[in-house]
């Protein structure tokens, strides 16, 4: 697989795939343009080379139609602003007046396509759409890790029909820093992973198990593997489908000498939307109407001491209800944590993404990714079709 560095872009013009999928408020302002900004050293490097720059992107869930909620011109507002230079948007991602625009584009020059997800044809990957797509560049760079676990028009497709193709910076630093992570690590190694559903990491922690030194689950998922165990987690989400799987995993863990840390104590509420009524229990005692939360102070610390002498940290998936501060203080809690570790310190994933910012340390992590799933992807072992497409 080639990257952007090693491609001539003179005056060729350059179809990029990016992600800049970013969150929108009410008014249509952009309330996190991380996205963007890391997007941009890839388009400032087709840029400073000569090149013609074709951006690409979905942004949301549009019915596959037209939709002004989900335009790309915010996106473009912000680029401008960044770039300190014109940014052309166009009116679809295909059709004749976007070939129009393309063939008028000038070395160095930035044109915005529309919202692919406009049209049925991205997610489907129909054919004749990314042959369209393709026929407007020289060369196709992928710089949209986010986007790179799914068969997609414009990841798989386009790529498809286009001779001069490579990766962008972007997916160029996910990828380094995944290496170091976990294809090449510093011991110990340790993974932290929360979020609500053992099902949906159950692979990934499977896969890791023959890498990590300790394991650290918080969140929902910790429920499963309590509750696997015998521990009575009153109204509590857990998966029961899984207990058989999920003893097994902790059984190859143990043999392979991987410490596992579960939380030793809970905060208990009604609901993840009940306000005032959290309060700290012993895992042992949730109480029969309530459900488990967040992690409690005690797995607090108890993490804290599991992580100090960890040269390499993974974090992926929130310790608790997070969206409701009565839930949150265990995901703070980590986040300082990991953020005061002397480790090569990585994390990804929406929610923690999130968390992070909102807590203004994201410049106390090493990286954080800009993919979810496919830092999961990742994780577990699996071979991204975006970077298939590219080989």
């Amino acid at each position: 697989m080639k990257f952007i560095n090693e491609i001539n872009l003179e005056n060729k013009k350059v179809f990029i795939r990016a992600d800049l999928n970013v969150p929108l408020d009410s008014d249509r302002k952009i309330t996190d343009d991380n996205r963007i900004r890391q997007f941009l050293p890839t388009l400032r490097w087709v840029i400073e080379k000569g090149g013609k720059a074709i951006i690409a992107s979905h942004l949301g869930r549009p019915a596959d139609k037209p939709e002004a909620a989900f335009s790309l011109k915010p996106v473009a507002e912000r680029l401008e602003k960044l770039l300190q230079m014109p940014v052309k948007v166009a009116p679809d991602c295909i059709g004749s007046e976007v070939k129009r625009l393309v063939e008028e584009l000038q070395s160095g020059g930035v044109l915005l396509l529309e919202n692919l997800r406009f049209h049925a044809a991205e997610k489907t990957n129909e054919l004749a759409f990314s042959r369209e797509l393709a026929s407007y560049c020289d060369v196709f760079i992928n710089d949209a890790f986010a986007t790179a676990h799914r068969a997609h028009a414009s990841i798989v497709g386009v790529p498809a029909h286009v001779s001069e193709k490579g990766a962008g910076l972007l997916v160029k630093k996910e990828l380094e820093y995944f290496d170091k992570a976990l294809v090449n690590p510093k011991s110990p190694l340790c993974v932290i992973l929360g979020g609500a559903k053992v099902s949906t990491k159950l692979n990934a922690m499977i896969n890791i198990a023959s890498k990590a030194d300790k394991l650290i689950i918080g969140g929902a998922m910790a429920n499963t593997f309590l509750a696997a165990q015998g521990i009575q987690m009153g109204r509590s989400f857990y998966e029961a489908e899984l207990f058989p799987r999920v003893l097994h995993l902790l059984a190859t863990l143990a043999r392979r000498d991987c410490k596992v840390y579960l939380p030793v104590d809970f905060i208990v509420g009604p609901s993840p939307s009940a306000k005032g009524l959290g309060r700290a229990v012993p895992v042992q005692e949730v109480p029969a109407d309530m459900m488990a939360l967040d992690i409690g102070p005690a797995t607090s610390i108890l993490y804290k001491e599991a992580l100090h002498n960890a040269e390499t940290i993974i974090w992926n998936g929130p310790m608790g209800a997070f969206e409701n501060e009565d839930y949150a203080q265990g995901t703070t809690d980590m986040i300082g944590h990991v953020a005061g570790a002397h480790g090569l310190t990585i994390a990804g994933g929406g929610d923690t993404d999130a968390a992070i910012h909102q807590m203004e340390l994201a410049h106390k992590f090493d990286f954080i990714s800009t993919g979810g799933g496919a830092f999961l992807a990742l994780l577990e072992g699996k071979s991204l079709p975006g970077f298939e497409a590219l080989k």
